[in-house]
């Protein structure tokens, strides 16, 4: 019996997100039968290549989902709140990419290699994480399941394409201007992306975090399904293209060896280990940009507290992060029987 096939859409299609599912559903020889490409009425007419041919790009409308199996959202959190509930109306599995719907309790969280058991009560609708998130519970699952993990401290360093093609663009006209001597133009961001630094990522809160730094504190404890986990988020917009980087360090229940966390990340699905620090090899963005794995390196023991560990945790944000992430769920309900009503 040949295998079965299925009718995808793609909604925000025409985004850095939206380009990059159509990429790695090619890429990775997802069933597709048919594949739509919808966007906003702006982008209606332009056109994307699938498979060597071109495919004209729709408007998003109420009625988009009919006779559709599967659409891979990353058209924003308003969109979703309007466009996933029809989808999903129409039997339609909506994997969203947004933030619209990850706390929700009635909605699965899931990140495939740590908890894909989560989709096999997915009411039509999936959450794809933050970005940040991903990577950090890819490289943490294995340390998790071994001794649990009382206390994360992460600080990432996001690369600028996590804000979209607009602070790329403000990036790289700001390393001109500098370097032709102008006053730097700032447009995406409040300061100036070149050369800095900038410790604010999403609005801040009353708390005096960001909401970037909630939800990865929200939605770590959702997807490791431990609400007793303490997470301390610093989120750090840096100027890079593509690659987030995180420095983590965690507090484990039990004890565990430098050299068992070593041996457990590199049997981890996901997971490249580059961790010889006295030959320089560790992971940087340049490497892991345009790949699938989270890499880990710096592995060493915290020795400021007990069964303290310290890791250094990067990651491609627009495939592994965000793409990658939501083609592998949509892998998982088709390998398990659950795409489909």
């Amino acid at each position: 019996m040949a295998a079965r096939s299925y009718r995808v859409a793609v909604a925000g299609a025409t985004g850095a997100v939206g380009n990059m599912m159509i990429r790695v559903l090619e890429e990775r020889g997802f069933p597709v039968e048919d594949l739509t490409l919808l966007a906003s009425s702006r982008s209606v007419g332009r056109e994307l290549t699938f498979r060597g041919r071109s495919i004209p790009v729709r408007e998003l409308r109420e009625d988009s989902f009919k006779g559709i199996d599967l659409a891979l959202f990353s058209a924003g959190a308003s969109v979703s709140r309007k466009f996933a509930p029809l989808a999903a109306r129409d039997g339609c599995v909506v994997v969203d990419n947004s933030s619209a719907f990850r706390m929700d309790p009635k909605i699965p969280l899931v990140v495939p290699e740590v908890n894909a058991h989560a989709l096999e009560s997915h009411p039509g609708i999936i959450a794809n994480p933050n970005c940040s998130t991903i990577q950090m519970v890819v490289a943490l699952k294995p340390i998790q399941d071994a001794v649990g993990i009382r206390r994360i401290v992460v600080t990432t360093f996001q690369a600028v394409s996590g804000t979209g093609k607009k602070a790329v663009d403000e990036l790289e006209a700001q390393v001109r201007d500098l370097a032709e001597g102008r006053q730097p133009r700032c447009k995406v961001y409040p300061y100036p992306i070149a050369f800095n630094c900038l410790p604010h990522i999403g609005a801040f809160l009353d708390n005096g975090y960001t909401e970037e730094e909630m939800k990865m504190v929200n939605e770590t404890r959702k997807i490791f399904e431990d609400p007793q986990i303490r997470v301390c988020a610093t989120t750090v917009r840096v100027p890079v293209y593509y690659g987030h980087s995180e420095s983590v360090a965690v507090e484990t229940r039990k004890p565990i060896s430098v050299e068992e966390v070593r041996n457990l990340l590199e049997r981890a699905p996901g997971v490249t280990v580059v961790d010889r620090p006295k030959e320089n090899a560790y992971p940087m963005p340049i490497h892991a940009a345009g790949k699938d794995d989270t890499f880990v390196g710096r592995i060493r023991r915290d020795e400021s507290v007990e069964n303290g560990l310290a890791l250094w945790v990067v990651s491609d944000n627009i495939r592994k992060g965000a793409a990658t992430n939501a083609v592998q769920i949509a892998e998982v309900l088709v390998e398990r029987g659950w795409l489909g009503f």
